[in-house]
């Protein structure tokens, strides 16, 4: 029988977190599932690390890509292979801190069919792994679609969404350089609701080797004409595709100058768009 849950991991040169990440996901009491490691990239720790894993544990998958490509190219890839009926996501330098997240959003996502993907909040850790700040996403589909448009509604690897509504919709879009999970809440939002659990579930890491801060040309170029493309289906345009502007701006700025502002800007817009947030003591 295919698991219940198929969990995506995408990974291509931090061999020094996976291990971290992967526990995470086998402390779940939801134990219906299946890991989907699909790494682009020439680093070779990771397959060695991987074999191991695998010995561990025959529900873990690894794919190597021969021909590395975008976020959204692996991503795909992975949903290929998967077997689920859901599909969750952990990022390789994340990790799940509450080990009812899978028994949450399943029986979230059983009972409520209209749903096409729930997520929850997340706490925010430095290299070293000291919380800096704590937020909830929007509840309710309402309030998520009132902000969809001015930032991202689901933090990607808090989430869990149905496989079929994800290949109804195309899957993630190719085209795009970054954002692409953005992107494919929007085009779920368009068919479904959907819905974050006031709950923490993820405890996400910024560093300057995150995808966050090295991809954020690309990223801003993706906002820019994610908020032109859902313009007329979602409120906020005449406030969202100002900030895009200004955050792609932003990105051309000297990569000084970024590094010494780009967490504080980061934390400044998690707090204002984002429910509850709460800062680190």
């Amino acid at each position: 029988m295919p698991p219940r849950v198929s969990v995506l991991m995408l990974t291509f040169n931090r061999p020094q977190f996976i291990g971290r990440a992967i526990e995470s996901i086998l402390a779940q009491q939801f134990q219906d599932w299946e890991l989907l490691v699909v790494h682009d990239g020439p680093n070779e720790e990771i397959p060695v690390l991987m074999r191991e894993w695998q010995k561990r544990d025959s529900r873990i998958h690894y794919f190597r890509r021969t021909i590395p490509g975008n976020i959204a190219e692996a991503s795909n890839f992975g949903l290929a292979h998967a077997r689920g009926e859901y599909i969750a996501v952990l990022d390789d330098d994340d990790f799940w801190t509450d080990a009812e997240k899978l028994s949450k959003q399943t029986a979230f996502l059983d009972s409520h069919p209209g749903y096409c993907g729930c997520g929850g909040g997340v706490i925010v850790i430095d290299p070293d792994g000291r919380e800096q700040m704590r937020y909830l996403k929007p509840e309710h589909d309402e309030q998520i679609k009132r902000l969809a448009l001015m930032a991202n509604p689901l933090a990607h690897s808090a989430t869990l969404y149905r496989r079929e509504s994800a290949l109804q919709t195309g899957g993630y879009d190719e085209t795009l350089a970054g954002f692409q999970d953005w992107d494919l809440w929007l085009k779920l939002g368009k068919i479904g609701k959907l819905y974050n659990f006031p709950e923490y579930f993820l405890e996400y890491r910024v560093w300057q080797g995150s995808g966050s801060f090295q991809q954020s040309k690309r990223n801003t170029q993706s906002a820019i004409r994610i908020t032109r493309r859902y313009r007329r289906d979602y409120a906020g345009f005449p406030i969202a595709f100002p900030m895009a502007l200004l955050y792609h701006a932003y990105a051309h700025l000297p990569v000084g100058v970024q590094r010494i502002t780009y967490s504080f800007l980061s934390r400044l817009k998690k707090v204002i768009f984002s429910q509850r947030p709460i800062a680190a003591e």
